[in-house]
């Protein structure tokens, strides 16, 4: 593991490295990188841990495309972004720049569970909102030679949530977006960004968040059922789960 230190607008930039070796890999994938380092967002007082996972090549992969993946809540423990590792070491073995991000800190306030969750909690998904904002502005400032005509959000949970209020907020900004069983934000009615969503057999989804059938014809929407619980669409699933989500998203990716 090697650390060091770069300055971002005079602000501490902590960044650590190390390699690692997707075990589901098939021949041709690209063995899988990590670095992980926190931003600083001086707007908002608040720090921003990220994980990048990249493939560990010296050729430039030409028009390399980056996903934004956005954690389930995790009760402000912390280490959240590294809990879908299945999925974002895949992603990055097969040509992606993939960003996780912690959006929670341990200093925040618990998620609402009471009220109407669609209004308490949509402070708690503006914040991760802006904090996909900010990361992706650092990166097209840091990496300025990655494809970010073709931006995926990913999101689980809460976490998908948030990619739903991104992409109703800067439909601009984003290519594709892929939510594994969000639950209270609405996804957005529109052909650009593409919209998938996978969905768990145990939690349904609040009433308006998903589209129905015409709302799918008519925008090109996909709203996939799964036989997998919410609970196991991270690292917790077993393989045939992972293997389900992980090829669903892949599809997805590749379609045009």
């Amino acid at each position: 593991m090697k650390n060091f230190f770069t300055l971002l607008f005079s602000i501490p930039l902590f960044i650590t490295s190390c390699a690692v070796q997707n075990k589901n890999t098939e021949s041709r994938d690209y063995e899988v990188k990590l670095d992980t380092l926190t931003f600083f967002d001086q707007s908002r007082n608040r720090k921003i841990p990220v994980a990048y996972y990249y493939p560990k090549t010296d050729k430039k992969i030409p028009n390399q495309q980056v996903i934004i993946f956005n954690h389930g809540y995790g009760f402000n423990k912390g280490g959240d972004y590294f809990v879908y590792s299945y999925l974002t070491e895949k992603l990055a073995s097969k040509g992606y720049f993939t960003v996780s991000i912690q959006h929670e800190l341990t200093t925040d306030k618990a998620l609402p569970t009471e009220g109407n969750l669609q209004l308490v909690r949509r402070p708690f998904w503006q914040n991760g909102s802006d904090n996909i904002l900010f990361v992706l502005n650092e990166l097209k400032k840091t990496k300025p030679k990655l494809d970010y005509q073709h931006l995926t959000l990913i999101g689980h949970s809460n976490g998908g949530d948030m990619a739903a209020l991104f992409g109703n907020q800067h439909p601009d900004l984003v290519y594709k977006l892929i939510t594994m069983d969000n639950r209270r934000m609405f996804l957005p009615r529109t052909s650009v960004p593409k919209i998938y969503t996978l969905r768990s057999n145990d939690y349904p989804a609040d009433e308006g968040v998903l589209p129905n059938e015409e709302e799918q014809k008519k925008y090109s929407m996909a709203v996939q059922t799964t036989s997998i619980n919410h609970s196991h669409m991270d690292n917790k699933g077993n393989d045939e789960e992972k293997k389900i989500l992980t090829d669903f998203v892949l599809q997805y990716l590749s379609e045009n």
